[in-house]
């Protein structure tokens, strides 16, 4: 699989751009805020129908305008695909596919696999616990469209739920048949949440566990557990316990909306105990073993965007990530960086196809290598 064209129009600081991609390594180079993460930034679009950087949509638009679009055009099996996404201010978001609308955006999450590598990748580390889970959810929703429905029902149960709790607080009335109306829903659908991230959690560990030893070239105890209330109890159980505080607190605090992922070193977490190499070499790993099992579960390589990552990874680490990247079992691959000489170099010791791109205030100009 592999984007060969890409349109942006009015989306970020690209008033109107038009880009024609090699199949192998594609370098944008620029100074920050010139636009080249906004390139990354549309291709992960056109995949997951939003932004990987600002999820509302009308901060996406240019300044001063109304809407923005993104058109690119896929090959996939020898066959070729045009996605078309749009935005206008006061309208729903429109994706289409060789020019017919979907209903529903899901339907089209996981036909045109990404990953994206970012310098806030960190943050899955250091920050909380709904980033980890939509990060694990972006992943298997990409190869189980069934589990991307059951994670939007929970979500509109557990809404339902929590305005039924506020409700009741409020008219000081705690009605159990009515919570239990809602509790039977979120049964059904947290087990199969549950189930399906403890069997993807089970398949990605060993790929993790491979890339980072590769990346670290150290042997180190790394983990990652999956940490659910569902491990050990039975969900109508625990919602039946959890209905007094639920009452008090005015939401549900029983739930796979609670899950989290525990990464570890050494047997002690990563965020408190492992140095910045530690932790660098931990984020990328994640984001190759993401691609790998996408790639075996999907049987076809995702694209791969790289973004000014060589600002913030020492030299042992860039070189080994090329090494990885640049192998034959990775596909397309996206660059974004600041510095034109090293990406020449670095574009000139591959022996696979590439291009070099300039970005300069949101125009994009090829360039020799």
């Amino acid at each position: 699989m592999q984007l060969k064209e890409l349109s942006l129009h009015q989306f970020k600081n690209h008033h109107h751009s038009e880009i024609s991609f090699s199949s192998g390594v594609n370098a944008f180079i620029g100074p920050n805020g010139s636009g080249k993460t906004n390139v990354l930034d549309a291709i992960h679009y056109l995949s997951m129908c939003k932004s990987y950087l600002n999820s509302i949509d009308k901060q996406n638009i240019e300044f001063d305008q109304k809407f923005f679009s993104i058109s690119g055009k896929w090959e996939y099996d020898n066959k070729e695909y045009t996605v078309h996404c749009s935005y206008k201010l006061g309208a729903k978001k429109s994706v289409k596919l060789n020019k017919k609308e979907y209903e529903k955006l899901a339907d089209h999450i996981g036909k045109f696999p990404v990953v994206f590598i970012s310098p806030y990748d960190g943050d899955l580390i250091n920050e909380g616990s709904e980033l980890r889970r939509k990060w694990i959810d972006g992943i298997i929703s990409q190869v189980d469209a069934s589990y991307l429905n059951h994670l939007q029902s929970y979500q509109k149960i557990l809404k339902q739920r929590n305005a039924l709790l506020k409700n009741m607080h409020e008219h000081r009335l705690f009605d159990v048949e009515s919570i239990e109306i809602w509790d039977i829903q979120m049964v059904k659908l947290g087990n199969e949440i549950h189930r399906t991230r403890s069997e993807f959690i089970s398949s990605f560990i060993p790929i993790f566990k491979r890339f980072y030893e590769e990346i670290a070239e150290v042997e180190e105890k790394v983990e990652i557990n999956y940490k659910s209330q569902l491990n050990d109890s039975d969900f109508a159980q625990l919602l039946k316990e959890f209905h007094v505080k639920d009452s008090f607190t005015q939401y549900s605090n029983a739930g796979t909306h609670k899950d989290d992922l525990m990464f570890t070193i050494k047997e002690h977490p990563i965020k408190k105990f492992g140095s910045q190499g530690q932790q660098k070499s931990f984020i990328i790993a994640l984001r190759l073993a993401q691609f790998e099992w996408l790639k075996q579960m999907k049987e076809t390589n995702p694209i791969l965007l790289l973004d000014d990552i060589f600002d913030k990874l020492d030299q042992t680490r860039v070189q080994k990530l090329v090494a990885l990247v640049t192998n034959k079992f990775f596909g397309q691959v996206i660059i974004s960086d600041t510095d034109k000489e090293r990406m020449v170099k670095l574009l000139n010791r591959l022996s696979i196809k590439s291009k070099l791109f300039e970005t300069i205030d949101g125009s994009v100009q090829e360039i020799s290598i």
